[in-house]
């Protein structure tokens, strides 16, 4: 079936262009493998970066690919509604564990598909496949709100949440309660998660292990909707010198000379979301230096030893790229999706803060 673009390919003036934008969409695309699968340079493949790659390549009017991919989760989803930790190029599964974070953002990807596409009868046709991703990953939220980062090939959940995690999470779970919602079946369950693991991401750090060094756990309430408002402004400027390395873009982990394209591109997107187009345009402006004559993106520069490392062209790191780009230019449907998964009321107390042993008081 021949690849059609059903909408603008993004472009930002200055920067790159719709063909720029195309060709890295088209790097995505030459390293989707056979079954659809989009994978990590060494070729095995985790169901977030996949679905981000889908993601990228609707934004970019690749749509057969796309729906590809799409198809590649249908087919590869467990009885239990989890997707493995890591699949083998020839359908082996290598790590049989569940990271629920990974089997929740088909959520995000199944509503950001029907903004691009406007495509009711797809949605639908993913809608079982979000409903049972997200019943396996609210198996694993504790009394308290967070969800455990895990459950481990022997069926017991891992002991502790990660709050990067839990910030997807949180945009799975509003993306999935929007789907329920136009697919006709409301799910209010799902929102009174999502509130509860909003309210524990903003206000309640004890709830996850320290993984500060990442910057990942610095922006991501941002980018995901926990945090928003003052409180959003106030977080990404506590931590700015710590992760930004003024004309290269952002560090993976603040201690090493190394900025990373994926996670630049994410401030970026966390910068827009929160209002900060100035400093978000800027951000993708300076990342550009990994970009590669045919439009792939290396992952990251060693600035120490003025060097790509690791030496490869990664898939994610071309997708975020993309979904940068077209929150920065507005091309699609799509384009809103990480500014409008934000809730105002996030930092309040969810109904029940007794389970949370929360001594917030809500205002109005």
């Amino acid at each position: 079936m021949p690849v059609r673009e059903t909408h603008p390919v993004p472009a930002v003036p200055g920067v790159l262009t719709a063909a720029d934008i195309r060709a890295t969409g088209e790097s995505i695309v030459a390293m989707q493998q056979r079954s659809g699968a989009i994978g990590w340079p060494d070729g095995h493949t985790d169901a977030w970066n996949h679905v981000e790659c889908a993601m990228a390549l609707s934004a970019c009017g690749l749509r057969w690919p796309a729906r590809r991919a799409y198809d590649w989760l249908r087919a590869g989803q467990r009885a239990d509604g989890s997707w493995p930790k890591r699949t083998a190029p020839d359908g082996a599964v290598t790590d049989p564990a569940t990271e629920s974070n990974q089997v929740a953002y088909v959520a995000v990807g199944v509503w950001h598909e029907l903004l691009v596409t406007r495509d009711a009868a797809f949605a639908a046709r993913m809608w079982p496949t979000v409903r049972s991703a997200i019943a396996c990953v609210l198996a694993l939220q504790t009394p308290r709100g967070e969800i455990a980062w895990e459950r481990r090939a022997d069926g017991g959940p891992a002991g502790y949440a990660l709050l990067t995690g839990c910030s997807s999470i949180y945009q799975s779970l509003r993306c999935a309660v929007a789907l329920a919602e136009f697919v006709g079946q409301p799910q209010p369950d799902w929102e009174l998660a999502a509130g509860q693991l909003g309210h524990v991401v903003a206000n309640h750090p004890e709830a996850f292990a320290d993984k500060s060094q990442f910057s990942m756990d610095w922006y991501y309430p941002v980018l995901a909707g926990p945090v928003r408002g003052p409180d959003a402004a106030a977080r990404l400027a506590a931590h700015w010198p710590d992760f930004v390395v003024p004309g290269l873009g952002a560090r993976c982990v603040s201690d090493q000379p190394w900025v990373t394209g994926a996670e630049t591109c994410e401030l970026v997107l966390a910068l827009d979301a929160s209002g900060d187009h100035g400093r978000a345009l800027g951000l993708f402006r300076d990342i550009q230096h990994l970009r590669d004559a045919d439009g792939a993106y290396w992952t990251g520069w060693q600035f120490a030893n003025q060097a790509h490392f690791p030496a490869e062209h990664s898939s994610w790191t071309a997708a975020a790229m993309i979904l940068a780009a077209d929150a920065l230019a507005g091309a699609t449907g799509g384009a809103g999706l990480f500014r409008d998964m934000g809730a105002d009321d996030a930092a309040l107390p969810p109904a029940d803060a007794d389970a949370c042993g929360c001594a917030l008081t809500a205002t109005s």
